[in-house]
């Protein structure tokens, strides 16, 4: 149950970076809203995750996937450049995220 409350966390985090595009520097009000919302979620979820998973792989994966989700959107909705190299080091990313899910 950590491991889906984690995946949630890292979710709602893809959420607030996103967000913080719409915001418009915090002056727009739903999206700030919604971003400060998903921010608050994000860290609760984290926080109860790390009840019973290591903090360091708890904190580590739920980065990755923030980190993750946020650069495959940011390719996918604002036109951010997809190279060979960035994908390459968003797989070594994946790759240390299903490491530390498998040994943790």
């Amino acid at each position: 149950m950590a491991w889906i409350t984690l995946l949630l966390a890292g979710i709602l985090e893809i959420g607030w970076a996103i967000g913080l595009k719409y915001t418009d520097g915090f002056t727009r009000l739903t999206p700030t809203v919604l971003t400060v919302g998903s921010m608050i979620l994000s860290v609760v979820l984290l926080g109860i995750a790390v009840r019973s998973l290591p903090l360091g792989t708890a904190y580590a994966v739920w980065t990755g996937i923030g980190t993750v989700g946020t650069v495959v959107l940011g390719i996918f909705f604002f036109a951010e450049p997809a190279t060979f190299i960035r994908l390459g080091c968003i797989g070594l990313i994946v790759a240390g995220i299903a490491g530390l899910k498998l040994f943790a």
